[in-house]
């Protein structure tokens, strides 16, 4: 009995003892998958890593291609733009927008391009034809549209004069009133009527005296700049006597300008009023 005893400690030790053994190894195996977990997370954290680092060095030479390649675009909308407005400006003619009046010169050869006639309705005299710039009619056309509205009687009563219709009538002139009448008229050659780009207005009649005193002065010289058109001489200017009825297209933009600044065209300096000739007709 004692013995059977003795074999059952025996057992009961060896069973503890395996026990102890298998829990051991496989404690062993526990630590050993541990560190390979471990192992394996280092080594995807370091992945990780170097993945970010070249992330943000692919991003980086992105940003940096993409600055350079918006820099080129930008050059290349630049130069674009550059030929664009010399192409633009390649087809305005630099005459438009020069003072003359005293100043610059236009010979007897001079002639605008695409001259187009007044609508007759516009016209005091429907039946004497009067022709103007065919990029300026449709300005003319909205600025004598908004007159109407406004139930104004405003007409033209002359508007392109070539150099020889120029020299006659300042010959005319002479013969009428000598020298006084160098000042109300141009010698040819420096009338802006020869540009095409200049109307005479009037209301019920054919002549100028008290044009100054008119609504449709006033109406002038509140709205006519939105259509491009200024008074070449208003009162104390320093070329002719006031002339209410004489209004140049300049541009919308320009116009906007003198009007603004409380400026007349001929005060401007020319290096000034050139930099609006590529906006003459937008």
């Amino acid at each position: 009995m004692q013995i059977k005893h003795s074999w059952l400690v025996l057992i009961l030790i060896f069973t503890v003892i395996g026990g102890l053994f298998y829990g051991a190894r496989l404690y062993l195996g526990l630590l050993q998958e541990q560190e390979l977990a471990w192992q394996k997370a280092h080594v995807l954290a370091d992945d990780l890593s170097i993945a970010r680092k070249e992330n943000n060095e692919l991003l980086a030479f992105w940003t940096e291609e993409k600055e350079r390649n918006d820099a080129i675009e930008f050059q290349i909308s630049d130069i674009v733009g550059t030929v664009g407005d010399l192409t633009k400006l390649s087809k305005i003619d630099p005459e438009l927008l020069k003072k003359y009046s005293k100043i610059y010169f236009l010979n007897e050869n001079y002639e605008p391009k695409n001259l187009t006639k007044i609508n007759k309705e516009y016209l005091f005299d429907p039946e004497k034809p009067l022709e103007i710039q065919s990029q300026v009619e449709p300005f003319l056309n909205r600025l004598m549209g908004a007159a109407e509205e406004a139930g104004l009687d405003l007409k033209i009563t002359s508007a392109y004069r070539s150099f020889d219709t120029q020299e006659s009538l300042k010959s005319n002139y002479k013969v009428t009133y000598g020298s006084g009448a160098n000042q109300f008229s141009a010698d040819q050659g420096y009338s802006e009527h020869q540009l095409g780009t200049t109307v005479d207005f009037v209301t019920g009649s054919a002549t100028f005296n008290g044009f100054e005193k008119t609504e449709a002065y006033n109406w002038l010289k509140a709205n006519a700049y939105k259509y491009g058109f200024i008074i070449s001489y208003p009162e104390e200017n320093n070329y002719y006597q006031f002339e209410p009825w004489h209004w140049r297209f300049v541009g919308t933009k320009l116009a906007k300008k003198v009007k603004e600044d409380n400026r007349y065209f001929y005060s401007l300096p020319q290096r000034t009023i050139d930099e609006f000739l590529i906006h003459l007709f937008d």
